[in-house]
């Protein structure tokens, strides 16, 4: 396990060896996701497909990069049928691991076998098409095609559905029932396919059986033998010779006959009458898992459901924050506008540089816009080093963003000054913009050749660690300067 900061290897602390970051969080939601792959295997090996998609996304929700969750992912999609889905899993699991990993055979085995891919292909175009066809009332047409996808792809689970709902719609129960049961042997726990078997039962009036019975004995052998043994006895008791025994071989004889007549009436009752029993054992204990399985599936869905609207209040709180967040900066930008616009006819250029500062240009109007354009090139020189001090000052408060966006407004005044450079690769570090970051330490490097800034720079572009705390990283950053200073005046 790698930490997500710095790239260092974990062990078990709490905190990272290297940058002292604290990824228990992430060694908690590793532990989530290898649990959830865990349990949808569970599910997979059992068919249950339904419920080892739902664990499969959950592990792959804590942890994209859990390769063998994502190939498990998309052999389930394969196996109902999604093919596409399945394909679009394995190529970006190829994509994270490009070596040893066994979703490139998959890729590889669907490629070389263009025929059977081509046709799963035009299953799915075919199923599109009967859809279709069902929305503009054409049912029949739509029957005959969703018998030859069923055909060709006979793992189809939706094509399975759309056939049973057009039978069910013509009345033609026990056709949707045998479909059914046919697409819950490939996905036991699917809520459709529940939902449109109880359905039938509900028509119809019988019960669904889901699981294969115990066959019932044959007894025909057993009958034939009885019979034999019924006309041997009869053929003694008539034949007029009877043997001459003495008494006490006779009382044996009545307890050997009488033992005999036991045995094969413990053996008529265990042939007549336990299969039977057996046969409502095995009935009560299907009826209880159907129920269980119905049950577990119309509670995974009312759970999907919470976990839908949980995540859809998130992004709609998200929505209004970054609105509000929005509308603080037009707001705090137009007002900072209007006291620079004041300041600078008062003639307070220094007040009107640092008020200018705090106004961000893109959130303004046209007309606005070209105000500050004007006011900021004439009062360039003053206005970069406002926009500088706030910049540093942002920067020195860990407030990185705002750093940023104050510095890069100080850039294009200005893309030669050192600090301004430097204060900016580093803030870009510390957000973990590891890109932007060396973009301007190379900056730096090209700018001050063969000086101690140029070396500093390449150091950090070797390693940028996201974790370092940010009055440390100032505190180089001031003796970078220091040292560039000396290089420059040599």
């Amino acid at each position: 396990m790698k930490c997500m900061f710095c790239g260092a290897e974990l062990g078990d602390q709490v905190y990272c060896p290297k940058c002292g970051s604290n990824v228990s969080v992430q060694k908690q939601t590793l532990v989530l996701s290898g649990l959830y792959y865990n349990q949808g295997l569970e599910k997979a090996q059992v068919r249950d497909l339904s419920g080892a998609i739902d664990q499969l996304k959950r592990s792959l929700k804590f942890n994209k990069l859990n390769i063998p969750a994502r190939n498990l992912l998309g052999l389930v999609y394969f196996e109902t049928g999604e093919v596409v889905a399945a394909l679009s899993e394995w190529v970006i699991s190829k994509n994270i691991q490009p070596e040893d990993n066994i979703a490139a055979d998959y890729i590889r085995s669907l490629q070389q076998d263009a025929n059977r891919l081509d046709v799963i292909n035009q299953t799915i175009k075919k199923y599109n098409l009967a859809l279709r066809n069902c929305f503009e009332g054409n049912e029949d047409v739509s029957l005959i095609q969703l018998k030859k996808i069923l055909a060709q792809n006979p793992k189809l689970i939706k094509g399975y559905h759309l056939l049973a709902l057009l039978y069910l719609n013509q009345g033609e129960y026990e056709k949707a029932r045998r479909l059914l049961k046919k697409a819950i042997r490939i996905d036991k726990t699917n809520t459709t396919t529940l939902r449109f078997l109880r359905e039938v039962d509900e028509q119809t009036g019988t019960e669904t059986h889901l699981e294969n019975h115990f066959p019932l004995w044959n007894r025909r052998g057993e009958e034939e033998e009885a019979a034999s043994a019924s006309a041997l006895e009869g053929q003694d008791r008539e034949d007029g010779i009877q043997p001459v025994v003495a008494r006490g071989g006779q009382a044996r004889m009545s307890i050997i006959n009488m033992l005999i007549g036991i045995a094969i009436g413990a053996a008529a009752i265990w042939f007549l009458f336990i299969p039977a029993w057996t046969r409502n054992i095995n009935r009560t204990a299907n009826e209880k898992v159907t129920k269980y399985s119905s049950d577990m599936a119309v509670y995974s869905a009312q759970i999907q459901m919470m976990n839908d609207q949980v995540e859809t209040a998130m992004k709609t709180a998200q929505t209004a924050g970054e609105q509000m967040e929005h509308a603080a900066l037009l707001a705090s930008s137009y007002q900072n506008l209007t006291k620079a616009m004041s300041a600078w006819e008062s003639g307070q250029t220094s007040t009107a540089a640092t008020l200018l500062a705090g106004v961000e240009p893109s959130v303004l109007d046209a007309d606005s816009r070209a105000i500050f354009t004007n006011m900021a090139n004439d009062m360039s020189n003053s206005l970069f080093a406002a926009y500088k001090k706030a910049g540093i000052a942002a920067f020195d408060g860990k407030n990185y963003d705002e750093a940023v966006r104050i510095l890069e407004l100080a850039k294009v005044i200005d893309a030669t000054d050192y600090d301004i450079l430097n204060y900016l690769a580093h803030s870009y570090r510390m957000k973990g913009d590891s890109e932007n970051a060396d973009l301007n330490f190379n900056l730096i490097i090209s700018g001050f050749p063969n000086t101690q800034k140029a070396e500093n720079a390449r150091q950090y572009l070797s390693s940028s660690s996201a974790s370092v705390e940010a009055q440390n990283v100032a505190g180089q950053t001031e003796n970078t300067s220091g040292a560039g200073e000396g290089d420059t005046n040599e």
